[in-house]
């Protein structure tokens, strides 16, 4: 299927893929400083922002790792960088499983939590777009302060006060409209990432040191699950980190995709 993207910059392909409910947006903080030095291939995943939904009623990660793959060979790029947040950690981390990535760089990835962490992950969300579409009339006049955003968005950014009003406004209408919201959380209920062995590509797991969606304690099963990955935490950062500390991001996306 075809997917709504945004391709910039020049140098070895970094494809990023964003989280459950977001969209390619959610890269903008750190697109410029990747596309000096990469050429940045940023997708809107089925269902999410400009892109169709899949007909399928579950999607699990592998489902949506098949259209990236798809994705790149219509670009004509064999093999790339794979970077994701959340959602797209895990499924940058079933590419980089299927020899598909140069490297994997992993922010706050699904797939290393126990079932009540990973109920509690499906829950919040759900409760979060419930909250967006009822939020969405009002949302200039609660969302155009820094407090409003910071009372709203604490679960998920680390410092919602440092978004713009514009940025807060159109990820919460995103997500309050957001189709593939409800296939995806069905598809990753009990998923969890198991390697066969170790992955063929350098691997960074970096997880947000204030992740209040994915507890940073999951990071010591990624260590277990990947030994072989370099772990990075990111310093005062929440589940969504772009929106945090752009620098140290793309700092990291970039170390990573280096190898």
């Amino acid at each position: 299927m075809a997917l709504a993207h945004e391709r910039r910059g020049h140098g070895e392909p970094l494809v990023l893929v964003h989280g459950t409910g977001s969209q390619l947006q959610m890269w903008n903080p750190v697109l410029d400083r990747l596309a000096a030095e990469r050429d940045v291939i940023a997708p809107d995943l089925p269902g999410h922002g400009e892109s169709a939904p899949l007909p399928e009623a579950v999607v699990t990660p592998e489902r949506y790792a098949d259209v990236i793959e798809e994705l790149l060979d219509e670009l004509g790029v064999g093999r790339a960088h794979l970077a994701g947040s959340s959602l797209g950690g895990g499924i940058a981390l079933v590419l980089g499983a299927r020899a598909r990535a140069l490297s994997v760089t992993a922010l706050s990835p699904i797939g290393f939590w126990t079932p009540k962490e990973a109920e509690f992950c499906r829950r919040s969300i759900v409760f979060a777009a419930t909250a967006a579409r009822a939020l969405e009339p009002v949302a200039p006049l609660i969302l155009g302060n820094p407090v409003g955003r910071t009372l709203t968005s604490a679960q998920l950014i680390g410092r919602p006060w440092r978004m713009t009003a514009e940025e807060s406004i159109g990820g919460t209408r995103n997500l309050g409209r957001c189709q593939g919201v409800r296939p995806a959380i069905d598809g990753y209920r009990h998923w969890r990432f198991v390697p066969d062995g170790p992955l063929p590509c350098p691997v960074t797991i970096a997880w947000a040191q204030h992740d209040r969606l994915l507890l940073p304690r999951q990071a010591e099963r990624a260590r277990r699950a990947v030994p072989g990955a370099r772990h990075v935490t990111l310093r005062g950062c929440g589940h969504v980190p772009t929106w945090d500390d752009p620098e140290q991001v793309a700092g990291v996306l970039l170390e990573g995709s280096s190898g």
